[in-house]
């Protein structure tokens, strides 16, 4: 369920670096971003090309397309952990800016069918 990982992971927030994506950003706190309306919207608009981006908005740009490619394999636990946390967020509080999302980042459904029976298993409906 790596889908829209980091994503939108919103805020895994991660830099390529050797053969993994750097833990750097791993420390920050998710929850209080999904919680608050205006800092849920900045990392939405930024990845929606539609606002200005945070460093780590600009580096989870950069990596969300590899690691949507790669089943996030140069993720570390905590962005995987962190992608399932985002996504089941999206799906379940914000359906409007997930299908906004989706249709960016995977207009041909390719990634929602590869994920889709580690999401259900996760229980997230995509």
């Amino acid at each position: 369920m790596k889908l829209i990982v980091v994503a939108l992971a919103l805020v895994v927030l991660v830099a390529a670096q050797d053969d993994k994506y750097t833990t750097k950003y791993d420390s920050i706190d998710v929850e209080e971003i999904l919680k608050s309306d205006r800092l849920f919207t900045n990392y939405f608009n930024c990845l929606m090309d539609e606002g200005a981006c945070t460093p780590e908005g600009n580096e989870l740009k950069r990596v969300l397309p590899d690691s949507l490619d790669n089943d996030c394999t140069k993720c570390s636990e905590k962005q995987k952990e962190t992608s399932t946390k985002v996504i089941k967020f999206l799906t379940e509080n914000r359906p409007e800016q997930w299908k906004l999302l989706k249709a960016k980042y995977d207009p041909d459904n390719k990634y929602v069918e590869k994920y889709a029976s580690n999401a259900d298993k996760d229980g997230i409906k995509l």
